[in-house]
């Protein structure tokens, strides 16, 4: 007698004629077992996560000390150990406008122990402006929170025939790249602020880089330069001494440092507002649990009255907010400045 025809392979119940009964059996004993075989692994990870923090907390900084940056991650780093009980230890790695110390954070494990005081140079600029970035701005990190902004001043060395950001945008027409303006590196805070003033204002003047501010301001000071967008704790004592005059500042109202000090769009050139950000971020995929920990923790502390006076006292304005907010803030900053870098054709030198 003929035998019945196979219509499928000895064993092979998961094909799509198998009896649909003994299909589903298989599917749902495979599902049992991967649970089973993950069970552990989530248990141990969810363990952690509630005791977390059992260690030192590194928080990177990818500037020198001594600047905003440092000062943030040092202030934020005392609280946040007092607040947590482990230590948290604020560690430089300076270079690539704060780039090196992002790769670094943006490629360690993601358990809450590594952590990095952004920069809006290092985590919105950079993309537009470095072809080969080791990371992406908005896949590798874990936004946690916003803490500050601060703006720049529109300073000039007082050999400049200008009084005020009029006369100065007149002098600039005058004698197109006649005035030089000073940075602290191609594609620097200083530069992109330069650059939106030259579009907003349809000049053109010299862009003089250097490897930081402080060489940037001895320059300006000695008039090797004419004129630099700079950060209000850097030129402070200089405007106090009569050895520099600021014109105008680039946030959106007046600073309490510098009540005299008009605003861009106040001395008339609108749409060259520009702050610079920092925030704390971590690698991708931190546990949800540990982001909002931090969160909480950090927006509690920028609360302190102690901690409201020393941001203020650098020009700083706090931000604070979610962890969200910042997530969902990223992508369009990100945005803004790729189109600013763009429309100015900013290079790299």
């Amino acid at each position: 007698p003929m035998m019945p025809t196979l219509t499928t392979p000895p064993g092979d119940d998961m094909a799509p004629t198998a009896n649909p009964t003994i299909r589903t059996a298989r599917r749902l004993t495979l599902a049992v077992l991967l649970s089973l075989a993950t069970a552990p692994l989530i248990a141990q990870v969810q363990a952690q996560t509630a005791k977390w923090p059992e260690k030192p907390i590194r928080l990177v900084v990818g500037f020198a000390p001594g600047g905003f940056t440092d000062v943030l991650a040092r202030l934020i780093g005392q609280k946040l150990s007092e607040r947590l009980g482990q230590p948290v230890i604020v560690e430089n790695k300076a270079g690539a406008a704060g780039t090196l110390g992002a790769d670094l954070v943006a490629k360690a494990v993601p358990d809450g122990y590594t952590l990095l005081l952004g920069h809006s140079n290092s985590n919105a600029v950079a993309p537009a402006l470095y072809p080969r970035l080791p990371y992406q701005v908005l896949r590798d990190f874990t936004p946690i929170i916003r803490v500050a902004t601060t703006p720049l001043l529109l300073t000039i060395n007082p050999n400049v025939a200008a009084k005020d950001v009029a006369s100065f945008v007149a002098l600039a027409k005058s004698k197109p790249d006649g005035l030089s303006f000073a940075s602290s590196g191609s594609g620097s805070s200083q530069h992109l602020a330069a650059a939106r003033f030259m579009l907003a204002t349809q000049t053109q003047m010299t862009h003089v880089p250097y490897k930081g501010s402080g060489q940037a301001i001895v320059d300006l000071l000695s008039g090797n330069v004419d004129l630099n967008f700079e950060s209000p704790p850097n030129v402070l004592p200089h405007l106090k001494a009569g050895k520099l005059r600021a014109l105008a500042i680039t946030s959106a109202k007046r600073s309490p440092l510098l009540p005299d000090v008009p605003t861009l769009a106040e001395a008339g050139v609108p749409n060259a507002e520009m702050l610079q950000w920092f925030a704390v971020l971590g690698p991708a995929a931190m546990p949800a649990p540990v982001v909002q920990r931090l969160s909480t923790e950090i927006g509690a502390i920028l609360k302190l009255p102690e901690v409201v006076e020393k941001i203020a006292s650098q020009g700083g304005e706090i931000v604070g907010g979610s962890a969200r907010e910042f997530a969902d803030f990223l992508p369009r900053d990100t945005a803004a400045w790729a189109k600013l870098i763009k429309e100015a054709n900013i290079r790299l030198d």
